[in-house]
């Protein structure tokens, strides 16, 4: 199975005719349900290839991945990060989950609570969500802005496509900056969310997964469909381009975010560094040292 090929079919490097109704939540690329084992075998392949990855990025200590998560409730995000993550060094990575935002973070422009959680060089930031919630939740529900504290004059009609500049030239800043990105949206039905949520009333040990609000949301499903639709179109880059993955089948969900994850990594020319003539000859004489002890 050749899943660089199969992974092309949903990457989105530019938006301008992206069209979301095109894209089938439940799409598994014809492969069957019978082939879940292959899947599983592939998916442990592609984690301990990301595993390998992950400590030349930490020894090259050049570059630094960002992953953005995104998808309505119950599109599997959590899962997602934590099968695709399970074998990778905890030391190398971190993980944000971005709620609603506090009286701090209101008090400050919207890139800021993102800002602040960046990885480093040869570090791995995941964002369970990420300022992108401000073209999609505060999108949704424009009433929200009132909290944001902006001066009137600036919330204007054209407030949408100014926090798509602005998140495109801070996209464009942190990959010129060495820091790759690599964003995912996870694509679930609308009846797989209903599953999903039944589940969670259905099974006491997943009732904290649920909230009222969940069903709330679910009255905007257009809304917010015509929302990551148009976030999209106009954020997709070459530089940091959108997975628009399907969600229903989270077998298949997790195997094209690792094969990305691992693609990324690959691309970025990955080195362990080169020891110089002086410090090669360290390394002997501490060799010497300790055969002599």
């Amino acid at each position: 199975m050749n899943i660089d090929k199969l992974l092309k079919g949903y990457r989105v490097e530019q938006g301008k005719h992206f069209r979301l109704k095109d894209c089938d939540p439940s799409d598994t690329h014809g492969l069957k349900s019978e082939l879940k084992p292959l899947a599983k075998q592939l998916l442990a392949d592609g984690v301990q290839e990301m595993s390998r990855l992950q400590d030349v990025l930490a020894a090259q200590d050049r570059w630094g991945l960002l992953l953005i998560f995104q998808g309505l409730d119950a599109a599997g995000k959590d899962g997602t990060i934590k099968h695709v993550m399970s074998g990778v060094n905890p030391e190398g990575v971190d993980v944000w989950s971005f709620k609603a935002p506090t009286l701090e973070e209101l008090s400050h422009d919207f890139l800021w609570r993102t800002t602040c959680c960046l990885p480093g060089r040869g570090q791995i930031g995941i964002f369970n969500r990420s300022y992108y919630e401000e073209l999609l939740v505060v999108r949704v529900h424009p009433e929200l802005l009132q909290n944001e504290k902006l001066p009137k004059e600036l919330v204007t009609k054209h407030i949408w496509q100014e926090r798509f500049e602005d998140i495109n030239a801070f996209e464009r800043y942190l990959t010129r900056n060495g820091i790759a990105i690599v964003k995912f949206f996870l694509h679930v039905s609308k009846a797989e969310q209903k599953r999903r949520f039944m589940e969670r009333l259905d099974n006491p040990e997943k009732n904290w997964k649920f909230s009222a609000d969940d069903v709330k949301e679910r009255e905007s499903w257009d809304a917010y469909q015509h929302a990551y639709e148009d976030m999209i179109r106009n954020t997709a880059a070459k530089y940091a381009p959108w997975y628009v993955v399907p969600a229903d089948n989270k077998w298949f969900t997790r195997l094209l975010v690792a094969q990305a994850i691992v693609d990324t990594l690959k691309s970025l020319k990955l080195k362990y560094p080169k020891v110089s003539g002086a410090e090669k000859a360290e390394l002997d004489e501490a060799r010497k040292q300790l055969e002599n002890e």
